[in-house]
Order: structure tokens, then sequence, then C-alpha cells
């Protein structure tokens, strides 16, 4: 039986550059979505998915992650004297357990094969998530929020799993494309990977969507393959290499998500989930008719 998965990689060391000036001086990870940071969100479902240790791949001026995920005593102090129980007891809720974080740093902009292999010695040799913080996911029929059913069809199958969503056939280009082999229904077998094919070269139109469950294997491979696409060290073309010896399969993610690492994904996700706050929605819907978005869905 495969081991279980335990660690969670999560790569911060972006600089946000979609996002200038705002990222500036704040990391794109800790924008709102409503009233939590997009990496909250991105912990919350690692969390839900049975994640014990949360490995963070930070750059420079990525304190204020450390900082998040660590106590405060003055403002905990000042919740309780002042009677404020259900913000304490959120900022609680939130806390990772002791020892269930670690840091790690990626000195130079390297790509996302690199940041994975910066995390190499806290991984180990044992099965791990990759979770990009730019995507904040909803659950769907199945239940659960992404990271859960790739866990999921991972307990199923073993090997490597990578969630997958269709977009248009005209959009392939832009994405890292998989190749469907035999189906299983919420999951399927994984032929071929292919990053940012050319126009009409796709072998379909499922596109990798930012959460993986990789074998340690994948170090050795990271940390000996060429520099591909754009200079940097491409996770895909790590996994290509992997894929010749051991099994991936793809998950059909059935919730939404929201591409927070662009302004408009960052906009629907902040509607999005203020639309589902029983505090904000009536008010919401208010401000977006006098908007002049009149109509049954809003």
């Amino acid at each position: 039986m495969d081991k279980p998965v335990r660690k969670a990689v999560l790569p911060v060391a972006g600089l946000g550059t979609r996002f200038l000036p705002a990222t500036k001086a704040i990391p794109k990870e800790m924008l709102t979505v409503v009233d939590r940071p997009i990496l909250q969100y991105v912990v919350d479902e690692a969390r839900e998915a049975g994640i014990e240790h949360f490995i963070f791949v930070t750059g420079r001026n990525k304190g204020v992650i450390e900082d998040h995920f660590d106590t405060n005593y003055e403002l905990e102090d000042t919740l309780k004297r002042r009677g404020k129980q259900a913000e304490y007891a959120a900022l609680m809720d939130d806390l990772p357990a002791a020892g269930a974080t670690s840091f790690t740093r990626q000195q130079a902009p390297l790509g996302l094969g690199h940041a994975v292999w910066c995390a190499r010695e806290i991984v180990g040799a044992e099965p791990f998530a990759i979770l990009l913080p730019d995507m904040v996911t909803k659950g769907g029929r199945r239940g659960g929020r992404c990271l859960a059913q790739c866990v999921a069809a991972y307990e199923r199958h073993g090997g490597n799993v990578i969630a997958v969503e269709e977009v248009p056939a005209a959009e392939t280009h832009h994405y890292g494309i998989v190749g469907v082999g035999a189906d299983h229904g919420a999951t399927f077998e994984i032929t071929r990977m292919v990053e940012k094919p050319k126009p009409g070269t796709a072998p379909s139109n499922y596109i990798i969507s930012g959460r993986y469950i990789l074998q340690p294997e994948i170090f050795q491979i990271l940390e000996l393959i060429e520099k591909g696409a754009g200079g940097e060290i491409q996770l895909t073309d790590g996994m290509i290499q992997l894929s010749r010896t051991q099994s991936f399969h793809g998950v059909r993610f059935d919730g939404r998500t929201y591409d927070c690492g662009s302004r408009l994904g960052f906009l629907t996700a902040n509607l999005a989930f203020a639309l589902d706050r029983g505090d904000l929605a009536p008010g919401l819907k208010e401000e977006l008719r006098r908007l002049g978005f009149a109509g049954k869905d809003v």
C-alpha cells in the first residue's frame, strides 16, 4: 500500500508582478478574498484533505507569511481582554499546530520545478501534495475541495495524481495539457503531458490546474533536469520524465477554481465568496443592483 499523503508544498516565492503596485510591499498570497488571505483558503483546503505538515517555499520580503501562521500575543491578549471571543476563536482555529509549518527559501526565481525541489529535505522519502497558492477552490458535487478529491483518487489508484479542468480548445496553448487514457469516471489514466502545446496540437482540452500529489522520486529528476520554457525548471518537464516509470492519474475536479493570480479571477473570487456569506450577500446584491447588475442571479 502506498504511503499516506501527510505533507504539502506551497510555493509562495513569486513576485506577484501581475498585481503591482499592490504587491510591491504585500505578498500576493496575502491579498484578501473577503476577509481572509488567499493563502489561508489554500491552507484550509490542504487541512481539509488531511495534510498535517505545511511546507512554504518562500523568497525575500515574504516574512509576513510566516508571521500570519504564528501566534500574535499582543493581538490575542487584546481580543481576550475586550471580550471579542468570536474573533479570538477564529484566530485560534486558523493557527497550525506547533511544528506543523516549515519555511524554506528559493533564492532565485528559477521556476515551479525549482521551487518544489527546494522542499526536498523537508518532504523526505514520502509522497506529498503541491498546492499552487494562486488557486482558490470551492467544493463540487463529489464533496470536498480539489485536494480532497485528489487524495481520494490517490487512495484508489496510488502513484501520482494531477487535478485537471476543461477549457475551450482554443485556449489550450496557454496551459499544461494532459492526454486521456483509460477512463474511470471521475479519474482517468494520463498518457501524455505537454507544456503549452502549439494551437491545434493539444492531446485534449484538460489543463493541469494547480493541485498535485507526487512521489518523492520527482526530486531526483528536478535536481538534474535542464531548464525548459522561459529558462526555468518546469515541473511539467519533471513529471513527464517521472511518467516513464510511474503511473499518473488525472482527477476531473467538479468544483470551481478561481485564479487569484489574475485580476479578473481575484475579483470573481471575492464576489463568489461574499455571495456565500449570509452577513454580506443581501447588502452586496443590493449594491450590485445599484451598479446596474439587476436580475435573478444577483
